[in-house]
């Protein structure tokens, strides 16, 4: 994905890739983040998947097109791409390259792809239309175009920790201080009637957190990420000291040992045909 960057160099991608981000990421499935186009999927396609992060998405779609297909992963960053590449050579997965790319300048055929998937990547990005545009650019004539991202806005989660709270706005200002929009989710079908791309699905899902090993396990990986990762050093730009830094990650890990923990993350998901 194309991200910019900040004057002072600091990573304008809110998350960064730090292996505290790329193992929280390595948890998304294409049964927990592309359920909404699995039924479109055939053997032997060709698919071009944006911002593939550490390819855990991107490794089960290539199995599920089988070895006569094929798919690319692609992403701004050479740490994902190398984590991938890991990934790809334990799981022994065929048909599947990754590599470094700008989505807006692929060194791909025009029109070479049944279908196109971007997953929460238009919430980064400055001018969403523009990358919409760029993923019709190499999908075939009446190929497909996935994209899903999450609604910031519309979360949810109890109990209300001071240190939770403080987290969602600070990560919400800075991801915004670079043209992001965090409420990307609802966006969605506006950014694609913006293409004249032809809508066949617009709708949503959630990921929910509701039992004890799920909380725990998400207020561990957002405590390790408020610490460890470029939130830590954009936040520390916004002017927020370690002490701040501690307070988000104790109530994250107090948040997810609580036993009436629960949280919901809503995603936006749109299909459209290419024309």
């Amino acid at each position: 994905m194309d991200v910019p960057h900040f004057p002072d160099g600091i990573e304008a991608y809110p998350h960064g890739h730090q292996p505290s981000v790329l193992a929280s990421h390595a948890a998304r499935t294409a049964d927990n983040s592309c359920a909404y186009f699995l039924d479109r999927l055939e053997p032997g396609q060709r698919i071009l998947d944006l911002g593939c992060g550490p390819g855990s998405i991107t490794l089960d779609l290539a199995e599920r097109i089988g070895p006569n297909g094929y798919v690319l992963g692609v992403d701004f960053s050479a740490d994902a791409i190398s984590a991938a590449r890991a990934a790809a050579e334990s799981r022994g997965v065929a048909g599947v390259e990754f590599t470094v790319g700008d989505l807006f300048d692929l060194d791909v055929r025009p029109a070479s792809f049944d279908i196109v998937h971007a997953h929460q990547v238009l919430q980064h990005l400055a001018d969403p239309v523009k990358a919409l545009r760029a993923m019709a650019r190499y999908c075939k004539p009446g190929g497909l175009i996935a994209v899903r991202d999450a609604d910031y806005g519309a979360m949810a989660w109890y109990p209300q920790l001071p240190g939770v709270s403080a987290w969602f706005t600070t990560y919400c200002r800075s991801a915004r201080a670079t043209g992001g929009e965090p409420d990307a989710g609802r966006r969605l079908r506006a950014w694609a009637n913006a293409t004249g791309l032809e809508i066949t699905y617009a709708g949503s899902s959630t990921w929910t957190y509701a039992t004890p090993e799920a909380t725990a396990w998400w207020g561990n990986t957002q405590a390790d990420r408020v610490l460890h990762s470029t939130f830590a050093e954009r936040t520390r730009a916004q002017g927020l000291t370690d002490a701040d830094l501690q307070v988000m990650a104790r109530d994250w890990r107090t948040w997810g040992q609580d036993p009436d923990a629960w949280f919901f993350l809503p995603h936006g998901e749109l299909i459209v045909v290419n024309s």
